[in-house]
């Protein structure tokens, strides 16, 4: 029984440490087309708000109350604006983008921060503090730059944060597997 459990977490960290491998290529890749990059990340955002709209229009039809019907209507329609405006004028939505992912940034350090001290007895877990640190300096360097940063910074940033992230994934991966063998 023991044998079967140990093999299934040696399987899953083999895929963890492909899949991990794989983050870091399309980081790497990314990185070598910043603006590219940002660009497709607006367009693919807005295009979420407008699916986002849509959802919620069709939740209103199934609303039993009036005001649920209103505020699902208003947000439909929100996000379906906000979509749009993103799919229209796409360089302007980068940058207010790349202004709500240096926030965004800021948030994600906090929780890798919070996850590293609720799993730090956990071999592996300083790979989180590294992660948040990285995290963190991006958030900095993005809103010391915001605007004129915009067009190549959310690109960057995403590749970046896609490397490392991909980077911490394999060190822990490869760090339940030593695990594993030695128990």
């Amino acid at each position: 029984m023991e044998k079967t459990y140990r093999k299934e977490i040696r399987g899953a960290a083999n895929w963890s440490i492909a899949l991990s491998i794989l983050m870091m290529a399309t980081g790497c890749i990314a990185l070598f087309a910043p603006a590219i990059t940002g660009l497709a990340v607006t367009l693919m955002f807005g295009w979420l708000l407008i699916v986002s709209g849509v959802l919620h229009l069709v939740y209103a039809w199934y609303a039993e109350r009036p005001g649920g019907v209103i505020w699902e209507i208003l947000l439909g329609v929100f996000n379906a604006a906000i979509g749009v405006y993103l799919l229209t004028k796409p360089v302007l939505g980068l940058e207010a983008l790349t202004l709500a992912l240096a926030l965004y940034l800021v948030a994600a350090s906090a929780v890798e921060f919070v996850i590293a001290y609720e799993l730090r007895p956990l071999a592996g877990s300083g790979w989180l503090v590294f992660d948040g640190i990285v995290t963190l300096l991006m958030a900095v360097f993005i809103g010391s730059g915001w605007p004129a940063s915009s067009t190549f910074a959310i690109g960057t940033l995403v590749a970046v944060n896609i490397f490392f992230s991909g980077f911490t994934r394999l060190m822990m991966s490869i760090a339940v597997k030593h695990v594993v063998a030695v128990a």
